[in-house]
């Protein structure tokens, strides 16, 4: 039998301990954030991800307002909210994961305006591709602040429809799936066709064509 599915603020909390264990979310950087229906869980900003409790996780309604806050003070909405949202209304998503991932911007460093790449068996774990696809990801350009990415990347959302990520440059990565398990699982394929592009590039391959060179 399938194990039970953890109430949503603790699936934030063991989601942000997971993108620390990776090495995603060091510092105080990355976010998560659920949707459950007409409910938004979301990981404060500013804080050790890896230490982040329930009770830290911020309650939220569809159009961003708090329904229920963390009983401390100090905390305050991830700085990441307005691209979640981005996620939840153009693509319906039910969970969002922002990744400082060194891969991921290593990749926003090798490719110009969009990353690609083809015939790499992890593309199988990206919904609707399989071996012989291309997937294709936008770049952004990064920002001082992250809020003010929200249109740039609602743009590059609208222009490719298929895309299940944004890369920002210099920064790291959004990836949203239609529920928590879909995200992860996508977050982690991107994670390591981001890692074998950039390694396919220093040997002076192409990483977007189906050859070896």
């Amino acid at each position: 039998m399938p194990l039970p599915t953890p109430p949503a603020k603790t699936l934030v909390v063991d989601l942000c301990r997971h993108l620390y264990a990776q090495g995603w979310a060091s510092g105080t950087g990355g976010g998560v954030s659920i949707r459950e229906g007409d409910r938004v869980y979301l990981a404060p900003s500013g804080v050790q991800k890896e230490r982040l409790a329930d009770a830290d996780i911020f309650e939220l309604d569809l159009d961003g307002a708090v329904l229920s806050a963390p009983a401390d003070p100090t905390l305050t909405q991830s700085a990441c909210k307005p691209l979640f949202y981005n996620a939840f209304r153009l693509r319906n998503a039910g969970a969002v994961l922002h990744s400082h991932s060194v891969n991921a911007v290593m990749a926003t460093l090798c490719f110009g305006e969009v990353f690609q790449v083809t015939h790499l068996e992890m593309m199988k774990g990206i919904r609707g591709l399989g071996y012989h696809d291309r997937l294709t990801i936008p770049i952004i350009e990064n920002t001082a602040f992250e809020r003010d990415l929200e249109q740039s990347m609602a743009q590059a959302m609208v222009e490719f429809p298929d895309c299940p990520a944004v890369l920002v440059r210099r920064h790291g990565v959004y990836v949203w799936g239609r529920d928590w398990i879909e995200a992860k699982t996508q977050a982690e394929c991107l994670d390591y066709l981001f890692d074998v592009a950039v390694r396919m590039k220093a040997l002076g391959m192409d990483p977007s064509a189906a050859g070896l060179r």
